[in-house]
């Protein structure tokens, strides 16, 4: 099955039973077949935001060892997250969107989870969207 790029958000919402998307990341996860992949600066977006609890923090970290494919190439992204950065200054796209459009682009992945509503104005450098699974996979 294609990869699926993970957003900050549903990880969030995964770990945070109070976060209003907790619900559908839980179902996401269930539902996915295909591997899941992020990257570094997804995965420290992902700690700073679960900063409430150092437990669950850890949790997310242990669980992210084996749960998601973590990308080893943002350093070499890097020319281009900075392209994707300038272009889209005015949503903003913060590193860890122009990173994951960046990697969808590099690895040729088609389908993103994320909350945020800004993917569906990114596009790759071939003008292609990155479909959004997280909702409706």
């Amino acid at each position: 099955m294609p990869s699926v790029a993970v957003d900050t958000g549903p990880l969030v919402a995964l770990f945070n039973g109070r976060d209003r998307h907790h619900g559908a990341a839980k179902a996401f996860l269930q539902r996915s077949s295909g591997g899941l992949v992020t990257n570094p600066a997804v995965i420290t977006e992902v700690t700073f935001l679960l900063d409430f609890s150092v437990e669950t923090q850890t949790e997310f970290l242990l669980w992210a060892i084996g749960g998601v494919d973590i990308d080893r190439e943002t350093a070499a992204d890097l020319p281009r997250i900075i392209e994707i950065m300038k272009k889209y200054a005015d949503l903003p796209a913060d590193l860890a969107d122009a990173s994951l459009l960046a990697l969808c682009e590099r690895r040729r992945i088609a389908s993103i989870a994320t909350v945020d509503k800004h993917f569906d104005t990114y596009r790759t450098l071939d003008r292609k969207r990155v479909k959004n699974v997280f909702f409706n996979a």
